[in-house]
């Protein structure tokens, strides 16, 4: 029972968020931004750049980090590909930001809202302890980008027409719904409500104006599933064993080290299971579970199964015709990962 009642407002948030976040697409709400965004760089890559990591980190604080993985990438490939920017530096300018941005709020990862209870439990705000390391691995991010990719960054290109948009209704009500969310997930309220109520408001005016586009594939059935089992799984071999095994090779007194043994056992087994399993080393101090977020939000991103949301990235970009091997991955990841999880834990 205890296990039911902790995941279920997670399952109904990652349910509505999802949900949110098709609509709103199907709105065009993210075609339009980053369409919008080409006009306000006015023909230089290196502004259009900074406008995408801005709507990159946005989204990703927002609406979670698969959100930006999934949905953002297909439209900054297609927008890469009509302006004939190389397409690699917004491929990892989204997956990286998925990942190093979804440390500040409770519902940017599903991880953070899994803590969210131990943070209670422990009478902190979760903000208070987040923001500093947030904002470091934002930031050591977007250097890291800039300086792999500063060839690109001093491109130019055309301008294009902004697109059009079908449905006023729809496009300006999922995006105020989209807004509207961001103080809504800070004010203190269980985030499983106004994601449902946001999903809800969405469901009604596209079943009303536009009911071909709902259909029982926006629910993300096989993640839900998949969460479960993970939950399931990992709470049995808590329970035999492991935390005893995790407690030993984390330690007890620096945070650095348990960081890196989360970030490890992320890219060896996804950084869902990963937290789960090492929740009970840290669970004891707002500092030590804040570490273990940074290894496995931030420390995921050396293999493509490292997260879902890399997972689902790397088969959005394969359908743009955008091709990342798992070694151009690594060596990148090799690069960026060290700096951002050190760099978190010291602003932490």
């Amino acid at each position: 029972m205890n296990l039911v009642a902790r995941i279920a407002p997670v399952l109904v948030f990652l349910i509505a968020v999802t949900v949110i976040a098709e609509l709103a697409d199907k709105a065009k709400v993210f075609d339009v931004a980053a369409r919008e965004a080409a006009h306000l760089a006015r023909g230089r890559v290196w502004r259009l750049w900074l406008l995408v990591v801005v709507l990159a980190t946005g989204l990703t604080i927002v609406l979670s980090l698969d959100t930006c993985a999934v949905l953002l990438t297909p439209v900054v490939l297609a927008m890469a590909r009509q302006l004939h920017i190389p397409p690699k530096l917004f491929a990892f300018t989204t997956v990286w930001l998925a990942g190093t941005a979804s440390l500040l709020l409770p519902v940017s990862n599903l991880t953070n809202l899994l803590a969210l209870h131990q943070f209670r439990k422990l009478n902190t705000p979760y903000l208070e302890v987040s923001w500093r390391p947030a904002i470091a691995a934002i930031v050591i991010t977007v250097v890291v980008l800039a300086v792999l990719f500063h060839r690109d960054l001093g491109r130019s290109y055309d301008v294009p027409a902004t697109p059009a948009v079908e449905d006023k209704v729809l496009f300006w009500s999922a995006t105020a719904v989209c807004v509207l969310l961001g103080p809504a997930f800070v004010s203190g309220i269980e985030v499983a409500w106004p994601a449902g109520i946001g999903a809800l408001i969405l469901v009604v005016l596209f079943a009303i104006r536009r009911r071909s586009e709902l259909h029982w594939s926006l629910i993300p059935a096989k993640l839900v599933v998949g969460v479960v089992i993970l939950f399931t799984v990992v709470a049995f071999l808590t329970d035999h064993g492991l935390e005893e095994i995790l407690r030993q090779v984390a330690g007890t007194t620096s945070d650095l080290r348990l960081s890196a043994t989360a970030a490890l056992g992320a890219n060896l087994f996804d950084n869902l299971p990963a937290y789960l399993a090492m929740e009970p080393v840290a669970a004891s101090d707002p500092h030590r579970m804040t570490a273990l977020l940074i290894g496995v939000n931030t420390g995921c991103l050396l293999t493509l199964w490292g997260s879902l949301a890399t997972l689902l990235w790397r088969a959005r970009c394969k359908s743009a015709g955008v091709t990342i091997t798992w070694w151009s991955f690594l060596w990148r990841g090799l690069i960026l990962t060290p700096l951002v999880v050190t760099g978190a834990v010291l602003a932490l």
